[in-house]
């Protein structure tokens, strides 16, 4: 049994950063309302911020040793790239930012002041788009690539600290569903070794659109968040449940095929369409009952969640209310809202529900809190939060998860 720690993710990133995205994700166009400041725009060239603070420090996401990228007080982002026979040399972090070269064959460019939290990012040199060579490597936007990382006030509660450590396993299962071996990350808490005859709630926790399973552990620092709540006696030690779940790239097969969703016109988007429903064959023929056989876990649906961001939070709509007694616990970030008029249409989901959570950033559009408040007036116990400041980005999910987590399974 592999047991990986959150930190060995990242340095095992490092060593992806020259890799093609697989075959599961080939194709793939990111979604540039979703993946808000990753750039595949075009005419929206604009020259190097120059009202920058001079105050700019190595990021935290740089490769050891490395300089740069480099971000400031104002969340502006310098970068440099040695490339003395380019011609031209572009930083795309959503909007293109025009890079100088000096004499040294140099190139230097800097962004306007970004939101807080996590980015994607990419050079474009000559019109070829490559990652960072400064910084380790991420998979989002549906390729390895450069993330940067612009600091907040709140960054203390994905920290690693001096607290009794939870681990995180890498698993292959077979599934039934796809003939094929699949592929996912399930956290630990740090006593579950220590407590062999302990069983524990488990939530399934679902990555956005043009990401993969590594995202929750390492853009989203899952594993991080859930150690500091523990130790804090902010939350009950539960397992996370890490898989992928790009519907539009997940085939099923045999006596399951006919269950392979057909997108209608106009679905076929990068968001996956209906085809994202493949997933939902997925986890309740294969993923929870491996989880339910592999680890000591209640095998209930009041010790049973499900959450997601973007994309993940749809699918976690959809899944949940498809299966109204099988989660007592459902969490949407930047996923959308479900309603009362949902609630009437899935029989039994009141009775089963103990929570439903929504969240979204500020800069999204915030429906969340009516919608929370639509449900209470209807009996349930719902959660509108909002992430002040940010949008659709790892920040705002980051937070989600650590409020979301301090309410589940008590």
């Amino acid at each position: 049994m592999k047991r990986i720690l959150l930190s060995i993710m990242v340095l095992a990133a490092m060593s992806a950063s020259a890799q093609q995205p697989t075959q599961r994700n080939q194709g793939q166009q990111p979604n540039q309302a979703q993946r808000g400041n990753v750039g595949q725009q075009r005419n929206n060239t604009v020259p190097s911020f120059a009202d920058a603070v001079e105050d700019f420090k190595p990021n935290v996401t740089n490769q050891p040793g490395r300089q740069y990228p480099m971000v400031n007080s104002q969340g502006a982002v310098r970068v440099q790239l040695r490339a003395p026979q380019a011609t031209s040399v572009q930083l795309d972090l959503g909007r293109r930012y025009e890079m100088v070269k000096d004499e040294r064959g140099v190139w230097t460019g800097t962004s306007a002041p970004q939101d807080v939290g996590f980015h994607y990012y990419q050079l474009i040199v000559d019109g070829t788009a490559m990652p960072d060579p400064g910084t380790v490597s991420f998979f989002g936007a549906g390729r390895w690539g450069s993330g940067i990382e612009i600091p907040s006030n709140d960054m203390d509660f994905w920290q690693v600290k001096n607290v009794p450590q939870g681990s995180v396993e890498e698993k292959y299962y077979w599934s039934k569903a796809t003939e094929s071996m699949r592929h996912c990350y399930v956290y630990l808490p740090n006593e579950y070794d220590k407590n062999p005859n302990k069983k524990y709630p488990v939530l399934y926790l679902q990555h956005g659109n043009a990401e993969n399973e590594y995202g929750w552990s390492v853009q989203g620092h899952a594993g991080q968040i859930m150690d500091n709540l523990i130790a804090a006696k902010k939350a009950v030690p539960f397992i996370i449940v890490m898989d992928y779940g790009q519907g539009q790239n997940i085939l099923l097969k045999g006596q399951y095929a006919q269950q392979q969703p057909q997108p209608q016109q106009g679905q076929q988007s990068a968001r996956g369409g209906g085809s994202n429903d493949a997933f939902q064959v997925v986890l309740m023929t294969d993923i929870i009952p491996f989880i339910e056989k592999e680890y000591r876990v209640y095998a209930d649906a009041q010790h049973r969640g499900m959450a997601g961001l973007s994309m993940g939070g749809g699918q976690t709509r959809r899944i949940t209310l498809a299966n109204p007694t099988k989660f007592a616990y459902v969490g949407m970030f930047s996923g959308g809202t479900i309603s009362p008029e949902d609630v009437q249409g899935a029989s039994g989901f009141k009775q089963t529900n103990k929570l439903v959570f929504m969240s979204c950033g500020s800069k999204e559009n915030p429906r969340v809190m009516e919608a929370a408040e639509n449900l209470k007036k209807n009996g349930m116990n719902a959660v509108g939060y909002i992430s002040e400041g940010t949008a659709h980005e790892w920040h705002t999910w980051r937070r989600s998860l650590y409020e979301f987590a301090q309410l589940i399974f008590k």
